[in-house]
């Protein structure tokens, strides 16, 4: 075991470092990883094992908890034509397309055209969802309306496998079906709603008063899993749990810092879901079968691409209707979930559901090179740019100050910047400083300006200056080496006790030091005000 395991992260690696330089998701990396692993070791069976299924499963959860951190309740209710109407006319007209294809024109059972048509009405939020957070496409028109649809998407998973399960069970009713997953639904909302309200901001400032990382990440990591199993308990995915914990913490003052916390554990755990995606590939099946997937995947792309472009341009620009039909053209993580479940319970035979397995994994191998390429893609069928395309959804900074510690220079700092009509926003993980600051309503998140997650929450690399005001001498030297990575050394300064300190940092090629005195605060914010225009 500790030899496939070695082989396979060294086999990762190469193979991401290989992609990288040229430009390509290590998503591909991992896909072909599984494929080179399950033929040098046999393991073509071992994707079947249940412990692995359910631990590659969770990267997709944690994926969800983190989608979920940024969608607040609020933020859902203005989304609500995009999840709703447009993400529920995709899947009722993509799988309506597909089983009237199946069946009646290729003559396949009933029963299978049906779980085909559910399985390809979905996309992949793993592959869409990581690479659009990773470029920032996620906040532009076309990643909104993406993110609304695979949304819609992934909580139709709900009553899809709902539906399998009374598919697989003849003798059930589907009326006590129903009114089952009706209450079900109802006490995890409310359960779940309970918790948020009344409980989580009590436990979260307990647990910070400690002053132990590893206890956050350890709250965070008992929410995401928790949620997650109380909602596969109740005959739901796990992803949705996921997700509602998700928007329950994005509430909190504490949902920054809990992504950054949970976004090492997600990336890993969706490495080893592709990893098990590409463990399902096999040559010979792929020989035999090779004309049927290769018809299937042209027509399963076009076909998606015509029902999504059409829904999105009823209101859309031409060049955000192709974005995002491009964008959601393949078929996703949860349909392999889908088909894994529906072969368990003998609902699909093996030539179908082998064909379906192959054409997902290569749609899925096909969509980074895709998303990499979406403009250059477009310009071919609107080579004119659009302004809608670009409109931002979300609010982006730009030339603003950012200030990571709120103490009293700190303080200082942005009372002069707000004398000055300057945007700034400011970084504090001490928990009293960052309640004080919020009821004087100052702009300030709650997090560890060490962690580069946080950092790029506050947009660092479209900073006009950086102040760092941090008094822990070591974190200040760790920090001015982070910040170094997103910014150029003439937009940091730095404020020190004493001048035993400035030694150190002349040696990172900081230039912007300042001791801290009565002066200090009034000089920086004279060489602030020498950027030229603030926005």
């Amino acid at each position: 075991m500790l030899s496939i395991i070695v082989f396979t992260i060294f086999t990762a690696l190469v193979l991401n470092i290989i992609l990288k330089k040229a430009h390509l998701p290590t998503i591909i990396g991992y896909i072909l990883t599984g494929t080179i692993i399950a033929y040098v070791f046999d393991l073509h069976d071992a994707v079947n094992n249940h412990e692995l299924k359910e631990i590659a499963e969770f990267g997709v959860v944690f994926l969800m908890f983190t989608i979920g951190l940024e969608f607040s309740i609020e933020h859902l209710k203005k989304m609500k034509n995009e999840v709703f109407l447009t993400g529920t006319l995709q899947i009722v007209i993509t799988a309506s397309i597909v089983y009237a294809m199946s069946h009646y024109i290729f003559g396949i059972e009933q029963q299978v055209s049906f779980i085909i048509a559910l399985a390809i009405a979905l996309s992949s939020t793993a592959i869409v969802l990581k690479t659009f957070n990773e470029t920032g496409e996620i906040n532009k028109r076309y990643g909104q309306r993406s993110l609304g649809i695979l949304i819609m998407q992934d909580i139709a998973v709900i009553p899809i496998l709902l539906i399998i399960g009374f598919m697989s069970n003849s003798d059930a009713q589907i009326d006590s079906l129903l009114i089952r997953m009706f209450l079900s639904a109802t006490f995890l909302l409310l359960f779940l709603w309970l918790i948020g309200r009344y409980f989580l901001e009590p436990f979260f400032n307990q647990i910070v008063k400690t002053n132990s990382d590893e206890l956050f990440v350890g709250t965070i990591l008992f929410l995401a899993m928790g949620a997650s199993y109380l909602a596969h308990a109740l005959g739901f995915s796990y992803s949705l749990g996921a997700f509602i914990a998700g928007m329950l913490i994005a509430e909190t003052k504490y949902k920054h810092q809990a992504e950054a916390d949970l976004i090492p554990f997600r990336d890993l755990l969706l490495g080893i879901f592709f990893i098990t995606v590409g463990m399902q590939i096999k040559f010979d099946i792929i020989a035999s079968y090779i004309h049927i997937v290769l018809a299937l995947l042209v027509g399963v792309v076009i076909l998606k691409f015509v029902i999504i472009y059409f829904i999105i341009h009823l209101n859309e620009s031409k060049r955000v209707s192709i974005k995002t039909a491009l964008s959601l053209v393949q078929v996703g993580e949860f349909s392999l979930a889908l088909l894994e479940l529906a072969r368990s319970y003998d609902l699909i035979g093996p030539p179908y559901g082998q064909i379906m397995i192959i054409t997902i994994v290569l749609s899925m191998i096909l969509t980074p090179i895709i998303l990499k390429n979406l403009s250059n893609i477009t310009d071919k069928f609107v080579p004119h740019p659009d302004e809608n395309e670009h409109n931002i959804e979300s609010s982006v900074l730009k030339n603003h100050v950012v200030i990571l510690g709120f103490g009293e220079f700190g303080r200082n700092i942005a009372h002069n910047l707000k004398e000055n009509d300057c945007l700034y926003v400011a970084i504090e993980n001490n928990l009293e400083t960052y309640q004080r600051a919020k009821k004087e309503n100052e702009s300030v998140i709650f997090g560890n300006a060490t962690n580069k997650e946080i950092l790029k929450n506050v947009q660092i690399q479209n900073a006009a200056y950086v102040i760092v005001a941090i008094d822990n001498p070591k974190k200040l030297y760790n920090v001015c080496t982070i910040l170094h990575k997103y910014v150029s050394l003439k937009k940091i300064i730095v404020k020190i006790h004493n001048s035993n300190e400035k030694s150190i940092l002349n040696e990172l090629g900081i230039d912007h030091i300042v001791i801290e005195n009565e002066l200090a605060s009034s000089s920086v914010c004279k060489l602030i005000a020498q950027t030229p225009t603030q926005e």
